[in-house]
């Protein structure tokens, strides 16, 4: 069975479609291929590595991308999921082919004020935020409700 393909989009590729892309091939590999892109290329921020790590799962090794990297490839995906804020999903493209386009708001962790322990308190929050999400989406996708 080929695996679906699954386009995580942000901002900067730097946390949010990051670690949405990561959960999604650790959680549900078997099923879906995920990648990940931003509507411009940031630099991968190091309170969403340091979150996923406490999860078991590195992503220090990823690059980011920008979505229209992934257009001018050709690629096609079978799902498309924004997880910018509402103003920035407005932004992102329409990727050619079947794919089904879904929003899932999460604050931006570049956004965040406070101290470095508290960004990263707020950085697990959206990380659990984006795992659950991704749970729900299977159980309802997959029929296992």
């Amino acid at each position: 069975m080929q695996k679906e393909k699954v386009l995580f989009v942000c901002v900067h590729n730097s946390a949010r479609s990051q670690m949405a892309e990561a959960w999604l091939n650790h959680l549900y590999g078997d099923r879906f291929e995920a990648q990940s892109a931003g509507l411009e290329a940031g630099t991968l921020n190091p309170l969403a590595v340091a979150a996923m790590k406490e999860e078991g799962i590195d992503i220090s090794h990823k690059n980011t991308q920008t979505v229209f990297s992934l257009l001018k490839k050709g690629e096609l995906f079978s799902y498309v999921i924004t997880v910018c804020d509402e103003a920035s999903a407005e932004r992102c493209p329409v990727f050619p082919g079947a794919a089904k386009r879904l929003h899932w708001s999460f604050p931006d962790p570049a956004q965040l004020a406070g101290t470095e322990g508290e960004k990263l308190v707020k950085v697990r929050e959206i990380r659990d935020a984006i795992k659950t999400a991704i749970e729900s989406w299977y159980t309802e996708i997959s029929g296992k409700g």
